[in-house]
């Protein structure tokens, strides 16, 4: 079997294991459906990895599904391209789906009769799409997967179907996604209109052979296609989505979502580009540089300011997902093999120290039903290793040496130049800074305590029960509590109205399934209607706070300490978050990648015609003195910040010069919608 032919069981092998465990998991053990989904995520882990060892210094594979090759440049058929970034990016998500599917092992309750294998299926089938997204050299089928994607996110984000914040959360992640799925397919059209093409190769050939034969419609269609992207992606103006989602999703979901679903929209914007529209008939590369700065810069900015504002651990680490895709465009503007580069390693970096970080909040989660910042003021302290975690990781995202974040922040610095610098450090002081501001909180209890009107109240049976209480937290500990509404002894509970947080005056009955004061369309951090219960913000401007206070039992009981798998699981995330700035052979292979990913004719030559091209390679990149004193730099001005806001600001404030950016993230879709429209009309102002 040749590399090429190997490609179709990256996306066939994960599908048919989904398969197998849908039509078996009635009859299968828990374990066993579970420790089948791992072996078999890290089985096409193992077979991306040798692909990529086999293929570094050889052309590029490339599989033409059941021979419909191209004839003179033309063909219909369907193919994978095996390149350097997409088996990478591949690799990275089936490695990612492994340790998430083993981090799950002990992080749910029991699930419901006869579905054993619900979860890990639909965790495979994700897998599945997220490779074929990577690896498909056709621009409809890249549709197929984009869309084969979101549906089964959609599912994983309302994976608790009980609750109606689960669903509503799920519900604005799918409308926001599948309006831009909308404008890609409408923009696939267009070209399609035009070249009568719909592979990735045959159109950039097709529009290089007419340059300037319709300028505004493949303009247009090049904002259609990338809005569908920059989507996904949770670009500002289109990013609403990404925070809610996170709010409600389960913990090994938000892994996957921020770890690597998200940076599969930068991907595919970037492949856009250089395959179909960076020749003679495509778009002006000034234009595309002035779009993805731009909105690139807006996102970090954005992201950043939101992300320090949280006080809701997830929503928190979303709204730092927000700011670290905008420096991922920043550093894309260049439009270099240099920009490529830098991107694909922090890129790399990032998907391992986020996932980790979420992995620390799911212990949070099992343990104190909780991830309020202020709620859980000095309670980790007995959660030693999760407090090294999370403060590492937090260290990694502010881009200290020599984790790989710090490695592509200073190689995306280098590409981008300039004033850019500037915002690559402020943007990962401010999303590295509210990490530590969070673990010097909650692990280390620095700062004053929160006022006790700054903790959201809970009917008593709610609260979770101290170590030291009879019948205290542990699997299927008599006085286990639980926050999903069940009362002890088993009684169904009636749902989210007995979870709101302190202001809950009103009741799950509205299309927010969530209380609180004045309705969920005044959130003060982003509380929309899928962000659960409402409590009053401290700063008093009758804003309503997403706290994180209420958060759904997903274990048996509360946890005592954090079981090993889990541990295992975010610690071996954030090695691979280190180890990417420490493998000098990882950085050559990804500087040989992005030379390949950037060669317009090249992908051309080696697609329709079979032939290789041999390319100068870019230097190999390394850290500079430079590189290393802005990471240190960065991380110092996190961790300062952090000292400083737990020494100087009251609990639970926010500034009032905040409110209107916080109110924009209301949580109605309507509200959504018009933003996403405003987006597609900046970006195709960008563009012209």
């Amino acid at each position: 079997m040749t590399a090429a032919h190997a490609l179709p069981l990256l996306v066939a092998g994960p599908l048919l294991g989904a398969a197998l465990l849908v039509a078996t998991g009635r009859w299968l053990p828990r374990y066993v459906a579970e420790v089948f989904g791992t072996v078999l995520a890290a089985a096409t882990a193992a077979l991306a990895l040798v692909l990529l060892t086999v293929t570094a210094h050889r052309p590029t594979p490339v599989e033409w599904a059941g021979g419909w090759r191209p004839r003179q440049g033309a063909g219909v058929g369907i193919v994978l391209v095996g390149d350097g970034l997409g088996l990478g990016f591949a690799a990275l998500v089936s490695v990612l789906v492994a340790a998430v599917l083993v981090y799950s092992w002990r992080f749910f309750d029991d699930p419901p009769a006869h579905q054993a294998g619900a979860f890990p299926a639909l965790i495979l089938v994700f897998q599945a799409a997220m490779c074929g997204f990577t690896l498909t050299g056709d621009l409809f089928n890249a549709f197929v997967f984009f869309e084969l994607m979101g549906v089964v996110a959609y599912a994983l984000t309302g994976y608790r179907v009980e609750e109606a914040r689960a669903v509503q959360g799920a519900l604005t992640f799918g409308f926001l996604n599948s309006l831009g799925g909308y404008a890609t397919l409408l923009g696939i059209g267009l070209l399609y209109a035009h070249t009568g093409a719909l592979g990735l190769a045959p159109l950039g050939a097709a529009l290089d052979a007419a340059p300037h034969s319709a300028g505004m419609l493949v303009k247009a269609a090049f904002v259609l296609v990338a809005t569908g992207f920059l989507v996904k992606a949770a670009a500002f103006p289109f990013h609403f989505w990404l925070p809610d989602a996170h709010t409600v999703a389960p913990t090994p979901v938000c892994m996957l979502l921020s770890g690597v679903m998200v940076q599969l929209g930068v991907y595919g914007t970037a492949r856009l580009y250089f395959t179909v529209f960076a020749g003679p008939g495509g778009l002006p590369g000034t234009a595309v540089r002035r779009t993805l700065l731009v909105l690139g810069v807006l996102t970090a900015l954005a992201g950043a300011l939101l992300c320090w504002l949280q006080r809701h651990i997830k929503r928190l680490l979303a709204f730092s997902t927000v700011a670290h895709t905008g420096l991922f465009l920043v550093g894309l503007a260049s439009l270099t093999p240099e920009g490529v580069t830098g991107t694909a390693l922090y890129v790399l970096g990032h998907a391992g120290v986020k996932a980790a970080l979420f992995g620390c909040a799911g212990v949070l989660v099992d343990r104190f039903g909780s991830v309020d910042e202020q709620e859980l003021h000095g309670r980790g302290g007995e959660l030693r290793r999760v407090g090294v975690l999370f403060t590492v990781g937090g260290l990694a995202l502010a881009g200290l040496p020599p984790f790989g974040t710090g490695l592509g922040k200073a190689l995306s610095e280098e590409a981008a130049g300039g004033w850019a610098t500037v915002v690559f450090v402020l943007v990962s002081a401010a999303t590295g800074g509210a990490v530590l501001r969070v673990a010097g909180g909650v692990f280390l209890g620095l700062g004053a305590p929160p006022a006790e009107a700054d903790v959201p109240a809970r009917p008593a049976r709610e609260r979770p029960p101290d170590a030291t209480e009879p019948g205290g937290p542990g699997p299927g500990g008599a006085g286990a509590a639980r926050t999903d509404g069940t009362d002890a002894d088993g009684a169904r509970g009636t749902g989210a109205a007995e979870t709101a947080g302190a202001a809950g005056t009103g009741s799950a009955a509205g299309p927010a399934g969530a209380a609180g004061a004045g309705s969920a369309a005044g959130s003060a951090s982003g509380a929309g209607p899928a962000s659960g219960a409402g409590s009053a913000s401290a700063a008093g401007d009758g804003d309503a706070e997403t706290t994180g206070a209420d958060e759904p039992a997903e274990t048996p009981g509360r946890v005592t300490r954090a079981p090993d798998t889990m541990l295992a699981a975010t610690g071996a995330l954030l090695a691979g978050g280190l180890a990417v700035g420490c493998v000098p052979g990882l950085w050559a292979a990804v500087s040989r990648a992005a030379d390949s990913f950037t060669d317009h004719t090249g992908y051309l030559a080696t697609v329709l015609f079979a032939r290789a091209e041999l390319l100068p390679h870019s230097p190999v990149p390394q850290w500079t003195a430079t590189g290393v004193l802005l990471g240190l730099l960065s991380a110092a001005l996190g961790a300062g910040a952090a000292c400083v806001a737990l020494r100087t600001v009251p609990s639970g404030v926010r500034p009032r010069w905040s409110r209107p950016l916080r109110r924009l993230h209301s949580g109605h879709l309507g509200d959504y919608v018009a933003c996403a429209l405003a987006g597609v009309t900046l970006l195709a102002a960008l563009v012209w």
